[in-house]
C-alpha cells in the first residue's frame, strides 16, 4: 500500500509539474470521446424520431391504393385506372394467410362538419372498427367505433383532436351532435392529439362507420360502385410483410385483370420496408461515427504514448537516481504505466461525463420534426471506456518498459 500511495504521489506530482502539457493531452482526449459520444447520441435521437413518428400512425401498417395497370405487359402507354373495391378486401381477409387484420377505407374532403357552436371542414373517414387496431387512434373520451354500429349504419362518429377542439370549443364533445352534410350524427368519441408540429391532418379527421360512410359519402365518378379508397392491412409479425404484399398484389391482380408482377401498376406504402430502409441507414451511420471516434482515441493514445516517451526522456536523471538509490525495476514500470493508464481514463470519464450533461441540457429542448434529443447510448459509454482503457495500457506500457530497462550508470551520464 506504501508503494501503491508513493507511485500515485510521484505521478500527480510529475503532471503538476507539466500542468499545460497534461492538460492539452486531457483535452484532446476528452474532446475525442465527448465528439463520439454527442455524434452517436444525435443519430440515436434521429433514429428514435422517426421511430417514435412511425410509431403515431401504427404499427407494420402496410397500405395500397388504386392504380394504373398496363394493358400491354410492361407498357404503361397502355395503362388504364383501376379502383380498389370491397371485393378486393373480402377476397384478401378471406385469401391471404399471411395478412392478421384488413379494414376497407373510403375518404372524403367534400364533407363539411356544423355544430351549435361551430363549423370546421376536415377529412371524413369511414372504416370498420378493426381500423384502430391497425392506425394508432387513442380515445381520449368515449368510445371508438364498434360492430354494431357497423351492422346497424348507425350515424356516430368519433372526432380528431383539432375537429373537436374547432367544433366544440371549451364544451364536452361526446354525446354532442354534428350534422355531415345535413345528415346527423352523434359524436360517441373523441381521440387524443397525435403528432407534432405541421402534420396535423390526422388530427383534423373524423371518423364513422364504413357503411355509413359508403351510403352518404360514396366516391363519385364513373365505375365507382363498389369502390373504396384504399386498404389498410397488416401482416402476422412484420418478418412477413413481404409473404403479405405478395398475397394482397396477387388478388388484386386476379380481380382487376392484370399481371401481378407488374410493380408499376401498384401503388402503397409499407412501413416495415420503410423502418427496415431507416434502420440500414442509422446502423451504416453508427458504424461510421464509431469508426471516426476510435479513430480518434487512437490519434489521443498516439497522443499519450509521445508524451510519455518525452517524459522519459526528460526524466532519464531522474529514474538512474533512483535506480541507484535503490528503487526496482518493477516500481519504475509501475509508475509509467500507471502514469499513462491515469491520465487516459480520466480524460475519457471526464468527456464521457461533459457529453452526459450536454444531452442531458438537450433534452429539454423541442428539435426539429423527426429529431428526438440525444441520449447517452449505454454500450457506447462501455466500448469507449473498454477502448480508452486499452489506448491507456498501450500508451502506459512501452515508455514504461523502455524506462524500466535503463542503467543507472547510462543513465546518470545523460544530460
Amino acid at each position: 500500500m506504501r508503494i501503491m500511495i508513493d507511485v500515485f504521489g510521484q505521478i500527480f506530482r510529475t503532471l503538476w509539474a507539466h500542468k499545460l502539457r497534461s492538460f492539452l493531452t486531457m483535452f484532446g482526449i476528452a474532446w475525442g470521446v465527448g465528439s463520439l459520444l454527442l455524434l452517436v447520441g444525435l443519430g440515436e435521437g434521429f433514429r428514435s424520431g422517426n421511430k417514435r413518428g412511425l410509431s403515431e400512425y401504427g404499427e407494420n401498417i402496410m397500405m395500397i391504393f388504386p392504380g394504373r395497370a398496363p394493358v400491354v405487359a410492361g407498357s404503361m402507354n397502355s395503362a388504364r385506372t383501376y379502383r380498389l373495391t370491397y371485393r378486393d378486401y373480402l377476397d384478401i381477409r378471406k385469401e391471404a394467410p399471411h395478412v392478421l387484420t384488413a379494414t376497407p377505407v373510403l375518404t372524403s374532403m367534400d364533407v363539411r362538419a356544423v355544430s351549435e357552436f361551430a363549423s370546421a371542414s376536415g377529412q371524413i373517414t369511414g372504416a370498420e372498427p378493426q381500423f384502430s387496431g391497425i392506425r394508432f387512434l387513442p380515445v381520449k373520451q368515449g368510445r371508438w367505433l364498434n360492430d354494431l354500429d357497423e351492422i346497424q349504419k348507425r350515424n356516430v362518429v368519433v372526432l380528431g383532436d383539432e375537429m373537436a377542439h374547432n367544433l366544440f370549443p371549451g364544451r364536452p364533445a361526446v354525446g354532442s351532435a354534428i350534422l355531415l352534410n345535413g345528415h346527423r350524427f352523434e359524436v360517441v368519441g373523441t381521440l387524443k392529439r397525435v403528432g407534432r408540429g405541421d402534420d396535423n391532418s390526422t388530427n383534423m379527421r373524423s371518423y364513422i362507420p364504413f357503411q355509413v360512410m359508403n351510403t352518404y359519402f360514396p366516391l363519385k365518378g364513373e365505375e365507382a360502385y363498389d369502390a373504396i379508397s384504399m386498404i389498410n392491412y397488416q401482416p402476422r409479425v412484420a418478418a412477413e410483410h413481404v409473404l403479405a404484399q405478395d398475397e394482397v398484389r396477387r388478388i388484386v391482380a386476379r380481380n382487376h385483370g392484370f399481371d401481378y408482377h407488374d410493380e408499376d401498376a401498384f401503388e402503397g406504402w409499407d412501413t416495415v420496408k420503410q423502418a427496415e430502409m431507416m434502420g440500414t441507414i442509422f446502423d451504416a451511420m453508427n458504424e461510421f461515427l464509431g469508426t471516426v471516434g476510435l479513430v480518434t482515441l487512437a490519434l489521443g493514445a498516439i497522443g499519450v504514448i509521445n508524451i510519455m516517451l518525452v517524459a522519459v526522456t526528460e526524466r532519464t536523471r531522474e529514474i538512474g537516481l533512483r535506480k541507484a538509490l535503490g528503487a526496482t525495476s518493477r516500481s519504475i514500470l509501475l509508475q509509467f504505466f500507471i502514469e499513462g493508464v491515469l491520465l487516459t481514463l480520466v480524460s475519457g470519464l471526464i468527456g464521457i461525463a461533459f457529453a452526459g450533461g450536454l444531452m442531458a441540457l438537450l433534452g429539454n429542448v423541442n428539435g426539429p420534426e423527426g429529431f428526438d434529443p440525444p441520449r447517452l447510448v449505454p454500450k457506447t459509454a462501455i466500448l469507449a471506456i473498454v477502448s480508452l482503457t486499452l489506448a491507456g495500457v498501450a500508451a502506459g506500457l512501452y515508455p514504461a518498459r523502455k524506462a524500466a530497462r535503463l542503467e543507472p550508470v547510462e543513465a546518470l551520464r545523460q544530460e
